[in-house]
């Protein structure tokens, strides 16, 4: 597997699809470019997904969230842009992503963008005493 950044996003099979349960994955360095200043913006992405058949490998992640550094992108676009090129390479059954922009110009920005498998339901939380 290479080093260099990457849109190519690597899966493997998922050890349990029988069940579902919820992978989180935090990415605190996340670095894109201002569309209208050409400055960086930098972000945590917090993911969650319940997957189906496959899961996204780690270090393909890596390497494909080090592809934006040099990209310009509003927050919204690239947000959603994650989500579907994940989405696209897991079909997970549901998939939340979460990116926390820091402050540009005294304004935070959190842009939360959400896939649900058609007929997925989620499951009832057990409350135990």
């Amino acid at each position: 597997m290479t080093t260099k950044p990457s849109k190519s996003l690597e899966t493997f099979e998922n050890p349990m699809p029988t069940r579902d349960y919820t992978i989180r994955i935090d990415v605190p360095e996340f670095t894109c470019l201002c569309p209208k200043t050409g400055q960086p913006d930098f972000a945590t992405l917090k993911l969650e997904y319940v997957p189906d058949k496959l899961c996204v490998e780690l270090k393909s992640l890596k390497l494909y969230v080090w592809a934006f550094r040099e990209e310009g992108a509003f927050h919204e676009a690239v947000t959603n842009a994650i989500l579907d090129d994940l989405v696209r390479a897991t079909a997970p059954r549901f998939m939340r992503l979460t990116a926390d922009f820091n402050v540009r110009g005294g304004i935070y920005t959190t842009v939360v963008a959400e896939h649900r498998q058609p007929g997925w339901q989620i499951p009832e939380v057990v409350q135990l005493p």
